[in-house]
């Protein structure tokens, strides 16, 4: 049960740093007159997702190995890292701590309006179809899952693994905010998505950022297996 805790408190803090910093940046600075340039706030999103996942993996990745993300999860599943029952554990308390790290940043910023959602189209600052986004979600999640799977892989790595991870979090950032916003988590996208409203252009599109990092992360999965087995 402690696991599933950890996971839970882990989804939660990153959303509430990792969304809470895209709202203050270009929501918050915006409003203020202050408008921050798409590549200054670009860096400043990115760090926060990365530098959340460092702090956490220090905290509970002796807990649960941190993965506060469903396709983390669904990677190392399919790994066989990761039982079938803590799978779904997991990925209850993932959501769950999405939601509520959502709801945490509607009562902080007093509004639903802007909560860090991915989106296309319009809702990007890239005009992209469904399709492009679909593609650059798969494709930046399984970067990112392949980082995982390669670095937690030896036990040597142990000491550093929490900064490659959180590095390689904020590397598919910096490429994917301005196409998508950057999900490569379900649970991240799910939450903001939900606490804005189920009629509102983020639910409506949030499909595309729990498939697309699944999609992914099996991806990873299987040229990873594939590249480390021993035939």
């Amino acid at each position: 049960m402690k696991k599933y805790v950890a996971e839970f408190i882990g989804t939660m803090v990153l959303t509430v740093f990792g969304c809470g910093s895209a709202v203050a940046a270009n929501t918050l600075l915006g409003n203020a007159g202050q408008g921050v340039p798409l590549a200054f706030s670009t860096l400043l999103i990115a760090f926060a997702f990365g530098l959340s996942i460092v702090a956490m993996a220090y905290s509970i990745g002796n807990i649960s190995g941190c993965h506060i993300n469903p396709a983390v999860s669904l990677g190392l599943f399919l790994s066989k890292k990761l039982s079938a029952t803590d799978f779904i554990g997991y990925l209850v308390a993932q959501f769950v701590g999405g939601i509520v790290g959502a709801a945490i940043l509607v009562f902080i910023f007093g509004s639903n309006k802007a909560l860090g959602t991915n989106g296309f189209g319009e809702a990007s600052a890239l005009p992209i179809s469904a399709g492009v986004a679909f593609v650059v979600e798969i494709i930046l999640t399984f970067v990112f899952v392949t980082a995982i799977l390669g670095v937690t892989s030896k036990a040597e790595n142990a000491p550093t693994t929490g900064l490659v991870i959180g590095l390689s979090l904020t590397l598919v950032h910096i490429l994917g905010i301005p196409f998508t916003g950057t999900s490569v988590n379900p649970a991240r996208s799910f939450g903001p998505a939900l606490l804005s409203g189920v009629g509102s252009v983020a639910f409506s599109q949030v499909w595309v950022f729990i498939l697309a990092p699944l999609v992914g992360a099996a991806l990873a999965a299987g040229v990873y297996n594939f590249l480390s087995s021993e035939n």
